[in-house]
């Protein structure tokens, strides 16, 4: 397959991925596809299994590549060639992270200045000097909003707005949480999970819904 093949086979499951990352991903040695004698890649049906593999493992468990090539390079269960990892929600809860300020940086592609910065607007706490798997993902995610003009004073907002989300979750389980019953806590989690992705959910499209104005579709 192209490149653009591979494309259209993955964004109906991660619609942010683009050639760029694909390509940035092959230049830190996550994957290695042939090419043709006019120096096309070349994917086969393992190289895009390998893809959907890195990429879930970013997304639902946020580790970092280097951990994700770790997995991929040893054969190990969780991470073996091909295989794909268990969802947030599912039997299996995301792999725990905890990283040093000197990681974070090195995994986030962060700079110093940047990751201060993002501390200075409580977008990012660190915990005993450790930083874990959200940290890494607000940290990563706003390297790449950098580039966009979008700075760490830009994105409080986004904080206020999740930090209200977070509280009409909690409104909701409530009652759960309250009851004695046997198993009461493991539905509270449950309905949690749930109710935070319905809420991302409904986040995505409205915020489609307002582009559509702006981009005049």
């Amino acid at each position: 397959m192209s490149i653009g093949e591979v494309l259209e086979i993955l964004r109906a499951e991660f619609p942010d991925v683009t050639v760029s990352k694909i390509r940035f991903l092959e230049g830190e040695g996550l994957i290695e596809p042939q090419r043709s004698p006019s120096g096309y890649r070349k994917f086969s049906h393992a190289d895009v299994e390998r893809l959907r593999y890195i990429l879930t493992a970013q997304r639902d468990r946020y580790l970092p590549l280097r951990v994700i090539k770790d997995h991929l390079d040893t054969g190990r269960p969780d991470g073996a060639a091909g295989a794909r990892p268990r969802a947030v929600g599912a039997e299996a809860a995301p792999a725990e992270v905890r990283l040093s300020r000197a990681e974070l940086l090195e995994a986030a592609g962060l700079a110093e200045e940047t990751l201060a910065q993002l501390e200075d607007y409580g977008l990012v706490t660190p915990v005993a000097r450790w930083y874990d798997a959200e940290a890494l993902t607000v940290a990563r995610v706003s390297g790449v909003l950098a580039g966009f003009g979008l700075y760490p004073r830009h994105l409080r907002v986004l904080k206020a707005a999740a930090e209200r989300e977070a509280g009409l979750v909690e409104q909701a389980v409530a009652p759960l949480q309250r009851r004695r019953a046997p198993g009461a806590a493991a539905r509270a989690e449950e309905a949690a999970r749930e109710l935070s992705g319905l809420l991302r959910e409904l986040h995505a499209a409205l915020v489609r819904g307002g582009l559509k104005g702006v981009l005049g579709r």
